[in-house]
């Protein structure tokens, strides 16, 4: 039996945590205004339900690990527009070919 087409993997995306899945006990939060305060993830995430918006980790390796205060959704149209950005302003290699023939 052959396999299904539509049973293909699709590649993986990175995938970033929000709101309760960050499990650390400290996050550094970054804000639109670029100041970066260090705080329990606790506090953070009753500050985000506050506002209304998602706790996003941006930088899980960083010590302590980054988030930012934004709605999820918001982040990944971003997110898709910078890759989309810098897939635009990638050189493309352009191969030249030659052919040889014996009379030339």
């Amino acid at each position: 039996m052959r396999p299904n087409r539509n049973d293909r993997k699709q590649p993986t995306k990175p995938q970033y945590r929000v709101n309760e899945q960050i499990r650390v006990r400290e996050v550094r939060i970054v804000q639109d205004d670029a100041e970066s305060t260090v705080m329990p993830t606790r506090d953070a995430l009753r500050l985000a339900q506050q506002k209304g918006v998602d706790l996003v980790e941006i930088s899980p390796n960083a010590q302590p690990p980054v988030c930012r205060l934004i709605d999820y959704s918001k982040f990944l149209y971003q997110q898709k527009k910078k890759q989309k950005e810098l897939k635009a302003k990638q050189v493309k290699v352009e191969i030249k070919e030659i052919r040889f023939g014996p009379q030339t």
